[in-house]
């Protein structure tokens, strides 16, 4: 596996695997990585296929953390990071310093002017700016046929998909699924940072979207079934809920009557100063679960 510290050494590395004739598949991470996180090198092996060529970012990118956010306290473990990523079979690892990845000259920015702006995008001005930024510097500098991103971020996913169609970027975008501890938790490079008491108070999330898809197929409305679950979380007293929200699946669009096609309910919620995020696609029959 090759470590790769500058954008030179990532590309000449792409440039002989393309001259090859191999496919090359980008997994982009902030590194302190998971079983999450493992289980999307696996979806990009499967991706690249034989004679492919799997590559992972490690990069704790600070434009998309706002002001008071935890990014000096972010976790980071990159000796760990590269002996799981050679467990894996990854290909190479692109692991740039901040002035690699930004010259201090640039003025330009990459965002998608109305996802960017809701949700999490209303809670943290600025994040998804960030993010689409990053990545389209990630896609420009290292050129992947593919690349995946975890569904937990659920937001995030639908902010770069819908960038790669309005720039015409020809890369496929690949989702996957949220891997989540025995108890429900959904796996983060954020949990280490929770106290044992939030930790054990952190799977009301799970306990909530369980409620939300057993309540879906019963006809109860949007907004109905937004305060049930509220109401949830607020009764467990360590959990800050910032937000709750229920989303049509694809557009992102806001919901308030009865589900008619798959939605998506999405939670942010601080334990301590530790936010979390998690999700699950909603469907108004049984028979679509």
């Amino acid at each position: 596996m090759k470590v790769c510290r500058t954008k030179a050494a990532i590309r000449a590395e792409v440039s002989a695997w393309r001259a090859a004739g191999a496919d090359v598949v980008l997994v982009p991470t902030m590194g302190f990585l998971h079983e999450g996180h493992l289980s999307l090198m696996r979806l990009a092996r499967a991706r690249a296929g034989v004679g492919g060529k799997v590559v992972t970012s490690i990069f704790v990118n600070p434009t998309q953390f706002g002001p008071g956010e935890d990014l000096d306290s972010y976790p980071r473990d990159e000796a760990r990071d590269l002996a799981l990523l050679q467990q894996e079979g990854v290909d190479a690892v692109f692991a740039p310093d901040v002035g690699q990845v930004y010259d201090p000259q640039a003025q330009t920015i990459v965002e998608t002017t109305e996802l960017s702006r809701v949700l999490i995008g209303k809670l943290r001005p600025g994040h998804f700016r960030g993010v689409a930024t990053v990545v389209t510097k990630l896609f420009n500098i290292i050129r992947p046929d593919a690349a995946v991103f975890g569904e937990k971020d659920f937001q995030q996913l639908a902010v770069i998909r819908t960038m790669v169609r309005d720039l015409d970027m020809e890369i496929e975008i690949i989702g996957g699924a949220i891997a989540r501890e025995a108890d429900g938790l959904a796996m983060s490079s954020r949990n280490v940072r929770l106290s044992p008491a939030d930790r054990a108070a952190a799977p009301v999330l799970a306990r909530a979207l369980d409620q939300a898809a057993e309540m879906a197929p019963t006809g109860v409305t949007a907004s109905r079934l937004r305060s049930h679950v509220r109401a949830m979380l607020e009764a467990e007293p360590r959990a800050s809920v910032q937000s709750v929200d229920i989303r049509d699946a694809v557009t992102l669009d806001t919901i308030a009557g009865p589900l008619t096609r798959p939605a998506v309910i999405l939670l942010a919620v601080k334990f301590g100063q530790v936010f979390l995020i998690d999700n699950r696609v909603l469907y108004p029959t049984k028979e679509s679960t």
